[in-house]
């Protein structure tokens, strides 16, 4: 599996040099990451298996980047299809140190939607049925990405001050039956992430955090992450 590959080099390249990785799926230039890996309700699946989770507890630094903890799609660039770009002209992020009449960074820079009657304005901030990615929508609902990226953030900074990792710590990886790729922290702590079509069977430990709830105990269904603490 390439994955594990790519992660067993920048472990090797921090035990070179002494410097972990950083870690960002997401910017200001690209497609966001719920419509670059399939798009829809499978790749935003995906997008808070391999997005949030796993890239929250990989070692190293990881970069959120705006909105992304919202699961936002993306939205249409300025002057494509009858109604042209799907951000006002008033909403769109600006566009810096260039040309002061270039608006916008592209679809990607669409500003947080905190409240759902930003979708419904008369200068609507996204397309039809983005209201449920606005904030207060989200926190109402449990399992969305908004409550999952701060339970992350939060469980986070819990194992950080009880010290189950440490900046120090490196991330050898491999691959097991299933497609199951594994990266681990130190002896106490992996992260697991199902890459392949059927579900598989989990490493032996407490599952501290799951970007989807588990279908079935002791086993990850496809395109789901996991943090495991061993016993």
């Amino acid at each position: 599996m390439p994955q594990a590959a790519v992660g067993n080099e920048l472990e090797a390249a921090r035990q070179l040099h002494g410097a972990a990785a950083a870690w960002a799926l997401e910017n200001h230039d690209i497609v966001r990451s719920v419509i670059r890996i399939c798009g829809g309700e499978f790749g935003s699946v995906r997008a808070r298996g391999g997005a949030l989770v796993a890239l929250l507890r990989l070692p190293g630094a990881a970069y959120i980047y705006q909105g992304q903890g919202l699961g936002l799609p993306e939205g249409r660039r300025p002057g494509r299809g009858p109604r042209g770009s799907d951000v006002g002209p008033r909403r769109r992020l600006p566009r810096r140190r260039t040309r002061p009449l270039a608006l916008d960074r592209g679809p990607c820079a669409e500003p947080r939607l905190f409240a759902r009657r930003d979708c419904c304005g008369p200068v609507a901030a996204g397309p039809a049925g983005w209201g449920t990615h606005a904030v207060e929508w989200q926190q109402q609902d449990q399992h969305s990405a908004l409550n999952l990226t701060k339970a992350a953030l939060e469980l986070r900074r819990q194992l950080w001050k009880n010290k189950v990792f440490t900046a120090d710590d490196g991330g050898p990886w491999h691959d097991e039956a299933g497609n199951l790729l594994i990266c681990e922290r130190n002896e106490h702590f992996l992260v697991a992430v199902a890459m392949g079509t059927e579900p598989v069977k989990l490493p032996a430990g407490t599952v501290l955090l799951s970007a989807a709830p588990l279908s079935e105990d002791g086993w990850l269904q496809p395109n789901n992450a996991v943090w495991v603490l061993r016993d």
